[in-house]
């Protein structure tokens, strides 16, 4: 699986691109939240991603963000939404304005997004509204870019994908961190210092 990439944009072409990452170039399908704030042409850039392999077609997908890629994922496990209306979320609305308008149960604004009628609207208020906190909050591994090679920001991360939710994985990678600790010593101190 790619998780992510690091490389240099060779082409922007929405809703396409393609990162030349040591001479092979990977063609990537992103938002346009993502396109918003990509470099230049020719400038290095560093994107999660999502692969999806089907019967038929494989797919990568690039995002700036942590917090997009999260939100791209658990769209999906809405029944009847695919990529193509995941990444019109995306492209729509931000991460934190998707996840208040489901605790909100705007139905009403979720329809305004390409590919999103009322059924499928109120199944996602249903769905994802528990989860919706979770979305928006999370501090530096959920919300903003994370900076690339930050210990902090990937122990975070890893620490949510340990099952702990995003606000709580960021305070507990910040409590451990100290001068010097590289991800993998910040992840042992949080893991060690819950279990106490």
């Amino acid at each position: 699986m790619i998780g992510r990439l690091r490389g240099i944009v060779a082409v922007k072409q929405p809703p396409w691109l393609v990162v030349d990452v040591n001479g092979v170039g990977y063609e990537l399908e992103a938002p346009m939240s993502t396109f918003y704030d990509l470099p230049e042409v020719g400038r290095e850039v560093h994107l999660f991603t999502h692969y999806a392999q089907k019967e038929d077609s494989v797919a990568l997908y690039g995002f700036l963000r942590e917090s997009e890629r999260r939100l791209f994922r658990d769209v999906q496990r809405v029944s009847g939404i695919g990529a193509r209306i995941a990444l019109a979320i995306l492209s729509g609305v931000s991460v934190d304005e998707f996840a208040r308008l489901v605790q909100a149960g705007d139905v009403t604004a979720l329809t305004r997004i390409p590919g999103i009628g009322k059924k499928t609207a109120e199944r996602i208020v249903v769905e994802l509204r528990d989860r919706a906190g979770d979305l928006a909050g999370g501090g530096a591994a959920a919300g903003m870019p994370a900076a690339a090679g930050d210990p902090q920001a990937d122990a975070a991360i890893a620490l949510q994908q340990l099952g702990y939710k995003p606000a709580e994985a960021a305070r507990m990678a910040r409590d451990a961190a100290a001068a010097g600790d590289d991800a993998a010593a910040i992840i042992r101190k949080a893991l060690q210092s819950a279990l106490r």
